[in-house]
C-alpha cells in the first residue's frame, strides 16, 4: 500500500480554500462541516484547533478589508468629484417628487396645478448641471461626466420626458408668462368648477334623503343650471383667447387640467343627469331655420311660374308678319 502523501505545506492551501474562508467558517459555527472524527472527515489536521483560528483571522481580515483584500477601487476607474456628485443628488431628488406628483395626479388630471413648483425646481437642477457655472473647469467636468459620459445619457432622458410631458399637458396655458404660479382665468375656472360640483353633490344627497325620485334629477338640473352656464361660457372665453394667441399654431389646446375638468362636468351634465340648457335665442334660430327650410319651395315655385309666363307668349312668324304689313300698305293707297 502506497504511503499517504503528506499536506502541502501552509502556504500552498491558502490560495485555493482561502476564497471559500468566510462560507466555511459560518457553516463551521453551525455545526454543518465534518470533524477530523467523522467518518467523511477530509483533512483531518486542517480543521485543527491553530488551523481555525488562522481560517478565523483570515476571515476577519478580509471582511475588514484587510492586506490580503482590495483597500479601495482601482484608481483609474471613472469617479464623481464631490460637487458633481451633489448635483446628481439634487436632481435625482427632484426627479422622484416630480414623478411621484404627475403619477398621483394623473386621474382626475391635476399635472398643471399641483406640480409646476417641482417642474420648475427640476428645470432648475438641470441647469446647474448642463451650464458651466463661473465657466470653471469643474462645473464642465459634471456636465461632461452627468450629460454626455456614456451612450444612454440617463440624465437627459429624464429630462427630456420631463419637458415632453409638460409640453404635451399645454400646462404653459395654465400659468403665467414666467411660469410660477396659475393664472387668474385658470383660478377663476378652477373656482368655479368647484362651486359646481359642490352644486352637483348637494343636491344628489337630497335625492339620497328621498327628497327626489330614484334615477330623477330634475332638482340637479334646476339648481346647478346657472353654475353650469357659467363654467361653460368662461371655457368658451378660454378658448377663444388661446385660439387668437396661437393663430400660427392651429390645433393648440388648452392646459390638460382644464379640459379635462369640463369635460367630467360635461359628462356629468349630459350623460348622467340628462340636463340640458335651453338656448336664450330660440326665436332667431328658428326663423333662420324656417327660412332655410322654405328655400328649396320658393325656388321650384318661382322656376314654375316663370316658365308658364315664356308659354303663353306668342310668337309670329317673319311671313305672316311682312303679308301683314303688305296688306296694310295697300289699304293705305286705296
Amino acid at each position: 500500500m502506497e504511503p499517504v502523501p503528506e499536506l502541502a505545506p501552509r502556504r500552498s492551501l491558502l490560495p485555493w480554500w482561502l476564497p471559500l474562508a468566510p462560507l466555511l467558517w459560518s457553516r463551521l459555527a453551525l455545526g454543518a462541516l465534518p470533524f477530523a472524527g467523522s467518518p467523511h472527515g477530509v483533512f483531518p489536521d486542517l480543521w485543527s484547533e491553530p488551523r481555525l483560528l488562522e481560517v478565523e483571522d483570515l476571515t476577519l481580515s478580509l471582511m475588514r478589508g484587510g492586506a490580503l483584500g482590495p483597500l479601495s477601487l482601482p484608481p483609474d476607474l471613472p469617479d464623481l468629484d464631490p460637487e458633481c456628485r451633489e448635483m446628481l443628488l439634487d436632481f435625482a431628488n427632484s426627479s422622484a417628487e416630480l414623478t411621484g406628483c404627475l403619477v398621483r395626479s394623473a386621474r382626475p388630471v391635476r399635472l398643471c396645478q399641483t406640480c409646476y413648483p417641482l417642474f420648475q425646481q427640476v428645470a432648475g437642477k438641470m441647469d446647474n448641471i448642463s451650464r458651466a457655472v463661473g465657466n470653471t473647469s469643474e462645473s464642465q467636468s459634471c456636465a461632461r461626466s452627468l450629460l454626455m459620459a456614456d451612450r444612454m445619457q440617463v440624465v437627459v432622458i429624464l429630462s427630456e420626458f420631463f419637458n415632453a410631458t409638460w409640453q404635451e399637458a399645454n400646462c404653459a396655458n395654465c400659468l403665467t408668462n414666467n411660469s410660477e404660479e396659475l393664472s387668474n382665468t385658470t383660478l377663476d375656472f378652477l373656482n368655479l368648477f368647484n362651486q359646481t360640483l359642490t352644486c352637483f353633490e348637494s343636491n344628489l344627497q337630497g335625492a339620497a334623503h328621498g327628497l327626489l325620485p330614484p334615477k330623477n334629477y330634475s332638482e340637479v338640473c334646476r339648481s346647478c343650471r346657472e353654475n353650469y352656464k357659467n363654467l361653460s361660457s368662461l371655457y368658451g372665453q378660454m378658448q377663444k383667447l388661446n385660439d387668437l394667441e396661437n393663430k400660427a399654431e392651429p390645433g393648440t389646446h388648452l392646459c390638460i387640467d382644464v379640459e379635462d375638468a369640463m369635460n367630467i362636468t360635461r359628462k356629468l351634465w349630459s350623460r348622467t343627469f340628462n340636463c340640458s340648457v335651453p338656448c336664450s335665442d330660440t326665436v332667431p334660430v328658428i326663423a333662420v331655420s324656417v327660412f332655410i327650410l322654405f328655400l328649396p319651395v320658393v325656388f321650384y315655385l318661382s322656376s314654375f311660374l316663370h316658365s308658364e309666363q315664356k308659354k303663353r307668349k306668342l310668337i309670329l312668324p317673319k311671313r305672316l308678319k311682312s303679308s301683314t304689313s303688305f296688306a296694310n300698305i295697300q289699304e293705305n293707297s286705296n
